[in-house]
């Protein structure tokens, strides 16, 4: 199911001013060429699959961050393959890095370091097929399933969460009841959680016959913000599949499987092609 088969059998309701050609965001200006390997210390924090870079820029002012025995909070700071730079007392090392689409089932958690879940997305994977330690690009609540990438390159997983990307998300909605057309149109002109307006890029009915199926496209990141705008006009979802994550969807995948992503889906993700 994905809106853009949809447009020839049902009305799609659309944001009007995500209608048109999507300007692309401009990207981070690059970083400046000194002649040696030396690199900016959040740049090698991402590269050895920490965190994102912002994230690691977070690491360092906390003071959580040691190069050559010294505590470093300078943003600034550039380091070599050479530098001993240590978090947590741990030796950072870059990676190879590694890129996994899963079509995740229901019953499992993305959070990867929570210490009351029973089964976390890791569980599916295994350590003697992929010895790399993944994490979750985003999140997907427990009861969630579909589309999900795991990887341990924090500078891809930092832009594709990242607001100013706008990353396009599709679910197939499953609701307690039929939906209406001007609940509908009320999801693309903007619904008020917590005060902050929310709106839907698109939506449709999934199934023509069953209206009590939707689909939606949508570029917020809050948490289980689905759920919780169908929640403020009046619905309760009964299940909730997400189909498509920038570029990827779960076609060929059943529930509960996963593989690495080929070099042209890595390049796609790197380039933004979507």
């Amino acid at each position: 199911m994905y809106l853009c088969r949809l447009k020839k059998k049902v009305m799609t309701y659309r944001n009007p001013e995500k209608t048109g050609k999507r300007k692309r965001s401009n990207p981070p200006p690059a970083e400046n060429k000194t002649g040696n390997d030396s690199m900016r210390l959040n740049r090698f924090i991402a590269h050895c699959g920490i965190c994102s870079r912002r994230e690691a820029d977070e690491l360092i002012s906390s003071g959580m961050i040691k190069v050559n025995g010294k505590v470093i909070t300078d943003l600034g700071t550039k380091v070599s393959p050479r530098d001993d730079v240590r978090y947590k007392n741990k030796k950072l090392k870059s990676e190879k890095k590694v890129y996994i689409l899963m079509n995740k089932p229901k019953g499992y958690v993305t959070t990867v370091e929570d210490p009351h879940a029973d089964k976390t997305v890791l569980d599916l994977i295994g350590t003697d097929k992929c010895p790399e330690r993944v994490y979750p690009v985003g999140r997907l609540d427990k009861s969630t399933t579909g589309v999900l990438l795991l990887t341990n390159d924090g500078d891809l997983a930092g832009k594709l969460t990242h607001p100013r990307y706008q990353r396009k998300k599709i679910y197939h909605v499953f609701l307690d009841k039929a939906v209406t057309r001007n609940d509908l149109f009320s999801l693309t002109e903007g619904i008020d959680l917590e005060g902050e307006i929310i709106a839907a890029d698109a939506v449709s009915y999934a199934d023509p016959d069953d209206k009590t199926q939707i689909g939606i496209e949508i570029h917020s990141g809050q948490n289980r913000v689905i759920r919780r705008l169908f929640e403020k006009l009046g619905y309760n979802v009964v299940k909730l599949d997400r189909v498509y994550f920038a570029g990827l969807t779960k076609k060929n995948l059943t529930r509960g499987k996963w593989r690495f992503l080929n070099d042209k889906e890595i390049s796609m993700l790197r380039r933004g092609i979507f």
